[in-house]
């Protein structure tokens, strides 16, 4: 008694056609115009322009406020002494484009150093006691500054000028892995104590 749907089909010669009532798609439309009414509210373009006006206003705002009030920027002084303004003479960097490039290259490792020094009420002794070094060896470099400009170029004083521009980068490096080195001592001694407590 069992027979295959698809054979059936197959093998039946007429096909079979539903048909809707006249008029069944008009009715449909009625009805569901009655049960879902369509609600016109006001008009959404002046909203949405209003809005977008409220947000570049307040964007705007936000900038410009922003823009004129910049945050302060902690800064690094490395001389104690007041600014004396220097004799016009000849550094470093007037002898030769290569002389000019080491002591460029040297300056701003070292600014890029002083840059990023982080004080803190935990670091600020060490760090004065670094910066201490750092205007010796300032005063030290502006000595032969100026016995490059009264002796004249030599190959003794560029190499002291060099090596006090080294050393003044080294002084950073040791201090920049102290620093380091004092953070990292902080964060154990506070999970030591994080750990004892609980």
């Amino acid at each position: 008694m069992s027979q295959d749907l698809r054979e059936m089909f197959k093998n039946s010669e007429t096909e079979i056609v539903q048909m809707m009532k006249d008029g069944h798609e008009q009715r449909f439309m009625k009805r569901i115009e009655m049960e879902l009414p369509v609600t016109k509210g006001p008009s959404f373009p002046w909203f949405k322009i209003a809005a977008s006006l409220i947000i570049l206003i307040g964007l705007g705002t936000y900038i410009f406020m922003n823009w004129n009030n910049p945050e302060p920027v902690n800064t690094t002084i490395v001389e104690k002494n007041n600014h004396v303004p220097e004799e016009k003479g000849i550094s470093l960097g007037d002898l030769s484009p290569d002389l000019k490039k080491v002591e460029d290259y040297y300056m701003v490792s070292i600014n890029l150093e002083l840059s990023q020094l982080e004080i803190s009420d935990r670091n600020k002794t060490l760090i004065d006691s670094f910066m201490e070094r750092l205007e010796e060896l300032n005063v030290e470099y502006k000595k032969l500054n100026t016995e490059l400009n009264e002796i004249g170029p030599n190959d003794q004083t560029i190499s002291a000028l060099i090596k006090n521009l080294q050393l003044r980068l080294q002084l950073l490096h040791k201090l920049r892995d102290k620093l380091k080195e004092l953070q990292t001592r902080g964060r154990e001694a506070d999970n030591n104590n994080l750990i004892t407590s609980v």
